[in-house]
């Protein structure tokens, strides 16, 4: 092929690939919001297309990272319906973009709306450079949707950020340890009480962060050889808050590390808050004393959300949107797509997002097409907590009796009823199922299902109460 021929075909597809780009970012913006796109997307530029690659450049490694947590998966997925030959998405850091977005600001001052116009997100007070990570400005209490499943941690993280803000600066528990599955509303709280300390005390120092990062700042203080300054800016905190403790799990030097801040924050009265996905008691590869200190406190769980829970935040954000959504189509995402929080308000967005950009009302067809990918992974992706809290709320016992070892019948019948339902409707394997139940070896779950299966033969009330729970969990 002549070079110009070449040349020419290169330069089409780089246009080709940019056309795809700007719609997409284009549909995204409408989904997430002026000022999550401002705070998390606008910085991004488009590098390329090539075989079967989308790839996109950010400023800095930290904006690759919470792009690539937050939003990758939806831009991929935005990317397809453009160009179905895109299979996977690449985020590089390219710091000539910073370069070029303050150029295109600058350019934008000389217009008088872009003078007026406020910041998105205003920073966190930090210690030291670059520690705290950015707030999303969406989690705040005004918009964190309060139901049974997330009441005591929802008051208990007020009660944390009123305190942090009050002149006595008084703990009423230290630390607050939030745990839950995904999606559940933990990080939001996190970042709720973060904006509440921000904006009524702005004196206050805050650091929140996850753990990941933590681990991150201390190998490189020991690789630079500068742990006093490390120490003094982790120490000398109002409000610590790491998020996803689990991480460090296994990781020795960084627990003993945290452990000595925890220690040190503690005796100074100032306040820490903790996030994970399982109990201090539940989390492996975590020291003894560690989880000793993780639970001095107050311990709060996040259940998976009721329905009434689920659809109460669908209604809220149709509020936020000034779209007109049919009440059928909140009560129909509300019963079926029961993972996550993410999950659902990102179905929503996508509903909304159609319905700007077609500009005609949706009908529940429409939005079962829509969703189909979505409905489909909900309709596999039943969890063991959801089996055991069904049983247990089935049945009228605590969900604290599928892990304990009482055998008597009333208890131990619904546990068998829970583990015959996991064998069914998960994935998991028998030991897996075995330690979700207290730490049960896998024999006991193969005698379990065994025994279910039997009765379910002879006896026709248990065998109706499985089908009921089973179409409860699938629907």
């Amino acid at each position: 092929m002549p070079e110009a021929a070449r040349s020419d075909r290169v330069e089409g597809a780089v246009l080709v690939g940019e056309g795809e780009w700007g719609r997409v970012i284009g549909r995204l913006k409408q989904e997430v919001g002026e000022a999550a796109y401002r705070s998390w997307l606008k910085s991004m530029r488009f590098e390329r297309v090539a075989d079967g690659e989308g790839v996109i450049a950010v400023p800095t490694r930290f904006l690759r990272n919470w792009v690539a947590t937050h939003y990758a998966d939806r831009l991929l997925a935005l990317w397809r319906t453009e160009n179905e030959q895109v299979n996977r998405l690449a985020i590089i850091v390219e710091p000539r973009v910073a370069a070029f977005a303050q150029a295109k600001d600058e350019e934008m001052v000389t217009a008088p709306a872009a003078l007026a116009e406020p910041l998105a997100m205003p920073d966190i007070v930090e210690v030291g450079a670059n520690l705290s990570a950015p707030l999303d400005p969406r989690f705040t209490f005004e918009n964190f949707i309060v139901g049974k499943p997330n009441e005591l941690a929802h008051a208990a993280a007020r009660r944390v950020a009123e305190a942090c803000v009050s002149p006595a600066h008084s703990v009423p528990f230290n630390p607050l340890f939030l745990y839950g599955g995904v999606g559940l509303g933990k990080t939001h709280l996190m970042h709720a009480i973060a904006w509440h300390v921000r904006m009524q005390a702005p004196g206050r120092k805050v650091i929140y962060l996850s753990a990941e990062k933590f681990m991150y700042q201390f190998i490189r203080a020991l690789r630079f050889r500068s742990t006093m300054d490390f120490k003094d800016q982790f120490r000398s905190v109002d409000l610590l808050m790491i998020d996803d403790v689990q991480f460090i799990s296994g990781k020795d030097s960084t627990q003993e590390e945290f452990f000595h801040t925890f220690n040190a924050l503690v005796d100074q009265n100032r306040q820490i808050v903790i996030s994970a996905d399982k109990s201090p008691s539940d989390l492996a590869g975590l020291e003894e004393r560690m989880r000793s200190r993780l639970g001095w406190g107050l311990v709060a769980d996040i259940h998976p959300t009721t329905y009434e829970l689920r659809l109460g935040i669908l209604q809220s954000k149709a509020e936020q949107s000034a779209l007109r959504l049919p009440q059928k189509i909140l009560e129909f995402l509300a019963h079926k797509i029961v993972s996550n929080v993410r999950e659902l308000e990102g179905a929503l967005n996508r509903i909304i997002a159609q319905m700007q950009l077609v500009g005609r009302e949706i009908t529940l067809e429409g939005a079962q097409d829509l969703l189909h990918d979505l409905l489909r992974a909900n309709e596999r992706r039943v969890t063991i907590d959801e089996i055991q809290r069904r049983v247990a709320e089935h049945f009228n016992i605590k969900m604290a009796e599928m892990t304990s070892s009482r055998r008597a019948r009333a208890v131990a019948r619904p546990r068998q009823v829970a583990m015959y339902l996991s064998k069914q409707l998960t994935s998991r394997s028998l030991p897996e199922i075995g330690r979700k139940f207290g730490g049960r070896d896998h024999t006991t779950v193969i005698h379990a299902v065994k025994k279910i299966e039997e009765l379910i033969e002879s006896d026709s009330a248990l065998a109706e109460d499985v089908e009921l729970l089973r179409r409860m969990l699938q629907s």
